[in-house]
């Protein structure tokens, strides 16, 4: 019986925040702080023949400037890459300032100190830097080129590695197929936009040589280990904290030239170093997302049932690798058989440098984009066989059970997947707006309607440690939580996660609250700070909860195992005798012997009869290593409207039916949900990242990269399924994605559906007005 785990209670984090007392690295001031502004290349690729600083060294409130060459001594590294997926994957240097050569737009090449941001900003626009611009290349079919300008002069073309994958005879699976499908989509280059720009501010200890970086990181264990290789700091002189970071969607799991510049200017300098991103120096030098091409082939019966997926994608790396930039595509290289069966599967993938800002991972990194691929080709193969989109969908799903074979190799936790789409269709309605569509299309109706199904899964967890080995990722899976009761018999837990908006303080709150029997106002979470939770592996790939959250979870397993035996050495009983619940031990049959954790607590402080063989204190560590990732799944329905005069798309309705297993806390699981799909829904119509042929970022600021408000989007219509998981003991599975895997591939399928009595099979993304304008006037021969 639980009182707080699976109730809406409000979140603990809120009340700092929205009075604004919430702790950003921008506000954050230390005395002697000097700033950093940083030159970045206006070319798309450059030779840097020298760096002149004399002028910017003579402007107010200047203190240094340096270029790349200037500080190439102070790496023992370059910017880490931690997933080399091949043997043979080219991995250039990647300097945290460029010595020789700009590679994209916004590649830093030398950076200015100054006492304040303003005059390290102007002075900055003094250093003057003599360029030698050489040829670019920005998109993957003309990187692979055999003429294309080599963005790696020591590389003798643009491959980065081709990494492949597969389960069965593909061969056989396509030669006895009835019929074939073959798709080829865009997955268009996207700009993460977290509602706080990265910053840093590293303040250094000389005389101890000790370094503190504050950091708008999600990966504040991992950034610590790695500005030690980078900048040869031993690791436990090097403290990062994570304060309240504003979002992060991927685009904080790195670590960026900034944080490494700022550590080593301040060892430079022997003074504090911050930097703070605007804007649009963001949308330059935070790594982007998705910019794939994909080709996507199934074999199948005359039925529709699926007996074969081949997969080629060419993936684009920008000029760099960033952390773990090659392995985002092979998150989702197992799932591009989603939640449908097969005898065969095969997956090719080549990353391709290009000279564009470097792509990482953005919010499902791989698997939003395998989604799409999968639904949008089982809707065309619904097409093709004359079935309806959910028919389809129900012969080819996986059946229900425990530890099932996905054709692409993984063994799903649990499964349950008709249900769930069966219960999106009730909340629709969709019988009746499938009759509304087709009403419209018979009066011809200038507004038309059209309705995309999503049937997701999805790879949550990003582990266990043996199963990141195998695909060679350079870190394990497991995370970490200390749970302590105080003598006060108040509740402390240290976790090894560190979130930026999740609701990690509510959520592990309520856990310990029932675990330990407490208020759950009695409850402390800490977290994001390397001194005060030295073990953790952070926050990405949907796995807090799943791992994180399973380790704060037994580690009060722990605690109450310990206060058991010292409450049946002072009520001098078995421990077998006792019965914990609701923070209270009480005697079996005597109910009025009892002892409370909290009393508990105390003795455990004061020490003064303890067990043989026990040590002072009431705490316990758990290092929770999960035997199998999580597979959260779902089916989301997208209604939109189009208005054929102009080819503006307004989603009317939006149904989602998630299952992410047992659920902590309603109320966040629905925030991430909306928050999902209203990022997937933006991918679908409004953003793009663009560049010209000689690299210029062409959508560089909110003006001209869209993304959608409130506004923009319906109401949504959530509903849940329950499918709990196997693989942890809470049942519990992943969400923090699922709304963006889902909602593209859904919104698409009904542009699509809208205008499929006109013969149209894709729309590209974004489905802009004047693209699906366009597709109108080219399905009716021309005419607009």
């Amino acid at each position: 019986m639980t009182k707080y785990v699976g109730g809406g209670v409000p979140r603990k984090e809120d009340p700092e925040l929205l009075t604004g007392q919430g702790t950003f690295v921008e506000t954050l001031t230390v005395p002697g702080m000097l700033h950093a502004a940083l030159v970045r290349s206006p070319y798309g690729a450059a030779r840097i023949k020298s760096v002149d600083t004399s002028a910017a060294l003579e402007a107010p409130g200047v203190v240094a400037a340096f270029s790349g060459e200037d500080l190439a001594d102070e790496w023992a590294a370059g910017l880490p890459m931690a997933w080399p997926v091949t043997e043979d994957i080219r991995i250039p240097d990647h300097w945290p300032i460029a010595k020789d050569v700009a590679r994209y737009v916004g590649d830093g090449v030398a950076v200015v100190v100054a006492t304040s941001r303003t005059a390290a900003t102007d002075a900055a626009e003094l250093v003057e830097v003599d360029y030698e611009e050489l040829p670019t290349v920005v998109d993957i079919e003309s990187a692979l080129a055999e003429d294309a300008p080599r963005v790696h002069e020591s590389m003798e073309n643009n491959e980065c590695y081709t990494w492949t994958h597969a389960t069965g005879d593909i061969d056989e699976a396509f030669a006895k197929a009835d019929l074939t499908v073959t798709c080829n989509y865009t997955q268009p280059r996207l700009i993460p936009n977290a509602m706080e720009p990265r910053a840093v501010l590293a303040q250094p200890s000389p005389a101890a040589g000790e370094f503190t970086v504050w950091s708008t990181t999600q990966i504040p264990h991992i950034a610590k280990v790695l500005l030690s290789m980078i900048l040869g700091i031993p690791e436990s002189k090097v403290r990062v904290i994570a304060p309240d970071v504003g979002g992060g969607f991927g685009s904080k799991l790195n670590v960026y030239a900034e944080e490494a510049l700022c550590v080593a200017l301040a060892r430079r300098l022997g003074a504090p170093i911050k930097w703070v991103a605007s804007r649009s120096e963001g949308y330059l030098a935070t790594i982007h997302g998705r910019d794939q091409l994909q080709e996507i082939e199934l074999a199948a019966t005359r039925e529709g049932k699926i007996l074969g997926y081949r997969v080629k994608i060419l993936a684009n790396m920008g000029a760099y690798l960033q952390l773990v930039a090659p392995g985002v595509p092979l998150l989702g290289g197992f799932l591009y058989c989603g939640s449908y069966g097969g005898e065969a599967y095969h997956f090719e993938c080549t990353g391709v440098f290009t000279n564009t800002t470097p792509t990482d991972a953005y919010r499902g990194a791989g698997r939003p984009e395998a989604t799409f691929a999968i639904e949008r080709a089982i809707d065309t193969l619904a097409r093709k066989v004359g079935v309806d989109p959910a028919e389809i969908r129900k012969r080819n799903f996986l059946p229900t059970g425990e530890m099932v074979e996905s054709p692409g190799g993984l063994a799903f936790d649990t499964t349950d997947y008709e249900p769930n789409l069966d219960r999106a269709l009730e909340v629709l309605d969709y019988g009746a707006v499938s009759a509304e569509r087709d009403k419209r299309r018979e009066e011809g109706a200038s507004k038309l309607l059209g309705i995309g199904l999503s049937t997701y899964v999805e790879m949550c967890g990003l582990a266990p440690s043996q199963v990141l080995a195998s695909l060679n990722y350079g870190a394990g899976g497991w995370d970490a939580a200390t749970v302590r009761m105080l003598p006060t018999g108040k509740a402390e837990v240290v976790t090894g996660t560190s979130p930026h908006g999740q609701g990690h303080v509510t959520s592990w709150s309520q856990i310990a609250a029932d675990a330990l029997g407490v208020d759950i106002d009695d409850v402390e979470v800490l977290h994001g700070d390397t001194h005060v939770a030295p073990h953790g592996m952070n926050t990405y790939g949907s796995r807090s909860l799943s791992v994180g959250g399973i380790a704060v979870h037994e580690a009060c397993g722990r605690v109450v195992d310990k206060a058991r035996a010292l409450a049946a050495h002072l009520l001098e009983v078995s421990p077998d005798d006792l019965e914990f619940e609701d923070g209270t031990f009480s005697v079996k049959g005597v109910p009025d012997r009892t002892q409370s954790i909290q009393e508990l607590a105390f003795a455990a402080w004061t020490a003064h009869s303890l067990p043989e063989d026990t040590e002072p204190g009431l705490e316990a560590h758990c290092v929770w290593d999960p035997p199998n990732f999580t597979f959260p799944f779902g089916s989301h329905i997208c209604v939109v409207e189009i208005d054929t005069d102009t080819g503006e798309v307004d989603v009317v309705r939006y149904v989602a039916v998630d299952d992410c297993g047992n659920v902590i806390n309603p109320t966040i699981v629905d925030g991430q949900v909306h928050g999902g799909i209203a990022q997937g829904v933006a991918a679908a119509l409004y953003e793009e990242a663009v560049y010209s042929e000689d690299g210029t970022l062409e959508t560089s600021t909110m003006i001209n990269y869209l993304v959608p408000s409130a506004a923009e989007l319906p109401s949504f219509e959530l509903d849940r399924t329950v499918t709990p998981s196997n693989s942890n003991p809470l049942g519990v599975k992943g969400i923090g994605e699922a709304g963006t895997i889902a909602s593209t591939p859904a919104v698409i399928n009904a542009v699509v559906d809208a205008l499929s009595h006109m013969g149209v099979e894709d729309v590209a993304m974004p489905a802009t007005p004047e693209r699906v304008w366009r597709t109108i006037r080219d399905a009716n021969g021309g005419a607009a």
